[in-house]
């Protein structure tokens, strides 16, 4: 990996923890997690969690992402959040496409397209997440599927600076199942991935922006995703729920 690209470990808490352990969990992390190691961390609590999370790392190296965000300034839109909302609480970063919002709530290539210009347009870092089934990497169309994601996803997103965009490779077949793609599999796709993003924002942007592995990442697993070329670090589910594992992944990917 070049030495240009910051290893980033993102925490996505999914809808786990309510305000009490969301405390809980920040206040241990901010304590466990190692500082000054070369290694970008960032943790994504649930919405309702996101006020009260920002206070407890303030004084922290850890950065606040959210797991979702809503392209609309305002309105009546009920149960979203805007970009606007997010800077209010001080997040930096923001999770869209996820598989599970792209499965359970329909969301297109053409709503992650919308929010991916709305956090950049806010000063906030999209974590755009790509991916696909088992049936689809069985019939061997995988690579095909993903890079078409990336290109419908961030089709006319002004990326002027390579920290604007962050892309997590997440195999759906992988998360929360115990499978876990092998560091050859993630990096033929975070390959493929960055080859596209060369297409889409020139050799020098592409270079830069950072290429995440998810998909049942865990401490014991991280350091084989991390030694490919085009694995920048992880999205975490499972294991960022945990301080003491989430802490050793973020040394590992210091190491």
């Amino acid at each position: 990996m070049p030495s240009s690209r910051t290893r980033l470990i993102a925490g996505n808490w999914k809808m786990n923890n309510d305000v009490p352990a969301a405390k809980e969990l920040a206040e241990a992390l901010v304590e466990k997690v190692p500082a000054g190691n070369g290694v970008e961390v960032v943790i994504c609590p649930p919405t309702i969690d996101l006020a009260c999370t920002s206070h407890k790392i303030a004084d922290s190296a850890i950065k606040l992402g959210a797991q979702n965000v809503y392209w609309e300034e305002k309105g009546a839109y009920t149960g979203e959040t805007s970009c606007s909302m997010l800077k209010s609480v001080n997040a930096e970063y923001c999770i869209i496409g996820h598989s599970e919002r792209r499965d359970y709530f329909k969301e297109t290539d053409a709503d992650e397209n919308k929010k991916a210009k709305a956090l950049i347009a806010a000063g906030i870092t999209p974590i755009f997440c790509c991916g696909e089934s088992l049936e689809t990497r069985e019939a061997g169309e995988h690579v095909a599927f993903v890079t078409a994601q990336i290109r419908a996803g961030l089709e006319g997103v002004a990326v002027e600076s390579a920290d604007q965009l962050v892309i997590a490779y997440e195999p759906i077949w992988a998360i929360g199942t115990g499978k876990t793609a092998t560091a050859a599999d993630a990096q033929e796709v975070c390959g493929a991935i960055r080859a596209t993003l060369v297409e889409i924002f020139g050799e020098e942007l592409a270079s830069g922006i950072r290429v995440l592995y998810g998909g049942s990442a865990k401490p014991e697993n991280i350091a084989g995703f991390l030694a490919e070329e085009d694995v920048d670090g992880a999205l975490v589910g499972g294991a960022s729920l945990k301080a003491d594992d989430f802490a050793a992944m973020v040394e590992k990917a210091g190491e």
